[in-house]
């Protein structure tokens, strides 16, 4: 060991020494053939750990700081903590605690702000005691400032006790001084690297770098951009990307030390301890320039100076104030920028020179500062390890998180053979969200560091792999105890405000856990941890969304997948029955499912679809509940305008309709919603015509009418008729049910007169002669045509798509916009008028609530039908009359015939028999053909009953004739006459 500094009370262990500073590196012969595990440094004494867990400590010993009586010029070992193998120390300004292997604190010396955490009256401790309050936590790291403490818990909890005259405790500012540790809930869920703390002041890391401070902040050593303290946790914020890996910290100055060996100072810089060439104080972290050329692996702080570590050139460099030799430059001067400590150092792996004496070079192993005193363990070349590199965590003082090692370990033991610190391990880590939101980090290219609003810093395949490792039917034990911790512990704690965008990590991959999908766990653990997610508050939920939208399809889907399957199970118990005292709380559980649904449905469709809206579709809802029912609750809680985007609670005295979340309803149940509320639409202007004709018996003055709309109308002049009768009709006609009737025809309208009026009539409206359609050949599609308002007498007409766009050249620059404002043009602006017509019309007629519940291309599937034609389909779903069965050699050839036929002639032949050459958006299950044998010889037509999609063909024997007779029957398909 080398030590350089203050040496007035015997603080750098050399023995009885003359000089009261000691200006450069010096060997201490007590270290020889011991190895050093960690060093903590007062004001005026110091604490060292051997690699054995003994503590020896020297220096000043005025109000018990050593934990002995002894000599205090020379290391003397703390006999107290004999039978402890201790693993850490940390001292203040005349404290110490001190940390052993099974995560126990122990703490002497000066108590007069509550620093050891004892609840005692004492002035002093002068001998080492266990700190109790801590005895069931497993702590993992301990860091002292002047009069305050901190401990950093396996679990990822942050414990203060002792001052709090500047804050440095994290707890408020009402809170006076604390003498038991305190849990520090502000900072709950964040998963933690490291604690530090200055004079007054104090900082966490965590796992991705992101750094919180707190406490006193005169000279800005909080480098928060202002000198004003801070009694809770700050984010400081300019140092998030910057890869931050370990952090250290001086009476009033903190330095930080990035992934890529950079150094960042800021605080209090009178005596040049940050290295900025300067006496200035940074009130925001400043990168120290004359370090950057190299690599450095290790930084400590003193009280008013700062060492850095390089291995490349196996140096140590110093900085700031030197009165007291701390520097070990040779000389008591402050310096203002890294200066060499003086020694003959030597890099690991480095040549030797031929005339090399070994016993003169020192190899770093690991630096340590504090107070006004430096120590360097060190090793000869000969026989030295490779330095301590800061920049990579110990794994023993890290909090516990779901990893490849620790998943092997709990597998290796038998199942039902779990030894007790087994099962606290897995209860631990899975009942702390700190420690799931640190596991699963995306470690490639350091890619976690860059954490944030759009970025989750998670590798979610890690998380599915690990998960399902962990979670088999042949260890029943972990999976027990992972769901109960889940249960108990982590759920039930969860809040609504987050402190930070880490603490959200656990919403995106627990849904990963195969516990979350079991049926068994979905009221205990799968509904609260959407309870938890709904009830999140605005802006963490914002960043969850930002997080979901950038998902690969499959994750996306699994959340999907997941409360899809919760809301089918719980109508499944609905319709079971739900007894009356349970349903308040069913209702909330349904809501919530419905609600996590809704969120990801949101985050689909603002995202342009991570996943086909269909995914959302929860096939079995018609089955498990009255779908109509459902429609007509919804329509009047709308009516009664009840709000159901109030929080949970609200919402569980609310019945659920389903048709609040519309999403999850496929095809044939909006197809059904359509059919009801057309048909209350319709019920409604029937009841009114009744009510009218009934007056009407009584009230002369009041017209009777019919309940239905009656279109009577020629062939020849289809548009001309029709449009002259819609002209004279009401608003509230539209609403009736419509009967067609053509003028010297037989036919009584049961469907398929309907049918056909509406073919005809939309052939003749997209004739080009009506000019309100165009036809563009490429793409074989029609739109409302511009030629009608705009009459250019055949001249070419410029329109300007933009402000002064005669005068604007189309260029790299505009041409998106240019493209837009083209395209904006041909489809909205100079169609405007006619849209607005249409749109005012189709409404007229289909307006309700329920056009609400429709995807655009739904709608569109609904008004036109689908071309997904599968043919076999057909066949196997028609049905046969009278003498006519499935193997019937006239069927058999039918289907023959039928399937030979080209594509243009089976459209022909839908058209014919049903009125349309598309298939219901349900798809061909939905249409059923029935062909019934007729009396009528060979000679005869086949004939089609379109009302009922139902085929009369005679019994044809041959299969020409049938062919011939078909195709001659579907190219004459227009027309009704009573057959």
């Amino acid at each position: 060991m080398l030590c350089w500094g203050n040496a007035s009370f015997g603080q750098l262990g050399l023995g009885g020494i003359d000089e009261e500073i000691v200006l450069e590196p010096r060997k201490s012969d007590f270290f020889i053939n011991k190895k050093v595990r960690d060093v903590g440094c007062g004001l005026r004494h110091t604490v060292f750990v051997l690699d054995d867990g003994t503590v020896y400590t020297c220096g000043c010993n005025d109000l018990g700081q050593l934990g002995h009586e002894k000599s205090r010029k020379k290391p003397e070992q703390v006999v107290a903590l004999d039978a402890q193998n201790i693993v850490a120390v940390s001292c203040g300004e005349a404290h110490t605690l001190a940390l052993n292997d099974k995560g126990q604190v122990y703490a002497w010396g000066l108590d007069s702000d509550g620093q050891l955490g004892l609840l005692g009256t004492e002035e002093c401790i002068r001998v080492p005691r266990n700190i109790k309050s801590l005895s069931d936590i497993q702590i993992v790291q301990v860091a002292c400032g002047y009069y305050h403490s901190l401990a950093l818990s396996k679990a990822s909890e942050v414990f203060c006790w002792g001052q709090n005259k500047y804050g440095q405790l994290g707890l408020g500012i009402d809170c006076k001084k604390q003498s038991s540790p305190q849990l520090i809930k502000s900072l709950l869920g964040i998963p933690f690297m490291q604690v530090a703390a200055g004079g007054a002041h104090s900082f966490v890391l965590t796992l991705s770098g992101a750094i919180f401070g707190w406490g006193r902040n005169k000279f800005g050593q909080l480098g928060l951009n202002d000198e004003n303290d801070r009694y809770v946790p700050n984010l400081l914020k300019s140092l998030r990307t910057q890869k931050i890996v370990y952090i250290c910290c001086g009476e009033d100055h903190t330095a930080a030390l990035t992934k890529e060996g950079g150094v960042f100072t800021f605080g209090a810089g009178g005596y040049g301890q940050l290295g900025h060439n300067s006496t200035s104080h940074e009130i925001n972290p400043r990168k120290v320039f004359e370090l950057m050329g190299s690599i450095v692996t290790q930084i400590a702080c003193g009280r008013q100076h700062t060492s850095a570590f390089v291995p490349s050139s196996g140096r140590i460099y110093s900085f700031g104030l030197g009165g007291n030799g701390q520097l070990g430059t040779g000389s008591t001067s402050n310096r203002k920028s890294p200066f060499t400590v003086k020694g003959n150092w030597f890099p690991y792996n480095g040549q030797c020179p031929p005339d090399f004496d070994s016993e003169e070079y020192f190899c770093v192993k690991r630096i340590f500062s504090g107070g006004d005193q430096s120590f360097s363990h060190y090793s000869n070349p000969q026989n030295c390890g490779p330095p301590d590199d800061f920049r990579f965590s110990d794994p023993s003082k890290q909090i516990w998180t779901v990893n490849e090692a620790l998943i092997q370990k709990w597998l290796s033991y038998p199942s039902g053979r779990f030894p007790v610190e087994i099962a606290n391990e897995i209860d631990g880590t899975f009942s702390s969200s700190g420690c799931l939101n640190g596991s699963f980090l995306a470690v490639s290219n350091d890619d976690h560091y860059r954490t944030g609003t759009r970025f989750s810093g998670v590798d979610m395949n890690a998380a599915r792999l690990l998960f399902h490792k962990l979670i088999q039917p042949d260890h029943p034990q972990i999976s027990q105890q992972v769901a109960a911790s889940l249960e108990k512990n982590l759920i039930p704690k969860l809040t609504s405000s987050l402190p930070d965008v880490e603490a959200l990590r656990f919403y995106l991959t627990l849904p990963e856990c195969p516990l979350m999908s079991d049926s068994n766990n979905f009221t205990t653990i799968a509904i609260p941890f959407g309870t938890a997610l709904v009830n999140l508050e605005k802006a963490p939920l914002k960043v969850l969304e930002n997080w979901w939208s950038v998902l690969e399809p499959p994750l996306f889907l699994k959340i999907v997948e997941l409360f899809k399957e919760v809301v089918v199970h719980l109508l499944k118990l609905y319709k079971i029955g739900i007894p009356p005292s349970e349903r308040r709380i069913f209702n909330s559980f349904l809501h919530t499912a419905l609600k996590v649904l809704e969120i990801l449905h949101r985050v689909n469709e603002k995202t342009g679809q991570i996943i086909q809206y269909d995914k959302f579709y929860i096939h079995e809802v018609q089955e498990l509940i009255d779908i109509r029912n459902d429609y007509i609750n919804w329509v009047q809680q709308q009516a009664y305008g009840m709000d159901v985007n109030h929080g949970l609670t609200e919402l569980a005295d609310i019945p659920v309709t389903i048709c609040t979340y519309p999403f999850v309803f496929d095809a044939q149940a909006k197809t059904t919603l359509l059919q009801t509320d057309a048909v209350l639409q319709m019920q409604m202007a029937i009841d009114q015509a009744h009510r009218q004709n009934v007056s009407s018996l009584f009230l002369p003055v009041i017209e009777s009418v019919n309940p239905c709309l009656i279109l009577v109308v020629r062939r020849e002049n289809i548009v001309g008729d029709a449009m002259e009768v819609l002209r004279k009709t009401k608003n509230i006609d539209y609403k009736k049910p419509l009967k067609v009737i053509f003028v010297g025809e037989d036919a009584v309208d049961a469907g398929g007169v309907r049918k056909e009026f509406f073919l005809l009539i939309m052939r003749e409206l997209l004739d080009p002669k009506y000019g309100m359609f165009r036809y563009y050949e490429d793409s074989r599609l029609i739109w409302f045509s511009d030629k009608i308002t705009v009459e250019n007498f055949g001249a070419t007409e410029v329109k300007e798509l933009v402000l002064n766009g005669a005068d604007t050249a189309v260029n790299k620059q505009n041409r998106q916009e240019f493209v837009d404002a083209y395209v904006d043009y041909i489809f909205n602006k100079s169609v405007a008028s006619l849209f607005d017509a249409f749109h005012a019309g189709f409404h007229k007629v289909c307006g309700g609530k329920v056009l609400q519940l429709f995807q655009p291309n739904e709608l569109q599937a609904m008004v036109i039908g689908n071309t997904n034609y599968d043919w076999k389909e057909l066949e196997k779903n028609t049905e046969y009359k009278g003498e006519y069965w499935a193997e019937h050699p006239t069927i058999k050839m039918f289907w023959e015939v039928f399937h030979e036929l080209p594509l243009e002639k089976k459209k022909q032949f839908l058209l014919f028999l049903t009125g349309s050459d598309r298939i219901p958006i349900l798809g061909m299950k939905s249409l059923i053909l029935v062909i019934q044998s007729t009396g009528g010889g060979e000679e005869y037509l086949p004939v089609s009953h379109t009302c009922f999609n139902l085929l009369d063909l005679p019994k044809y024997t041959d299969k020409e004739t049938l062919r011939s007779k078909l195709i001659q029957a579907i190219d004459h398909n227009e027309g009704f006459s009573l057959i």
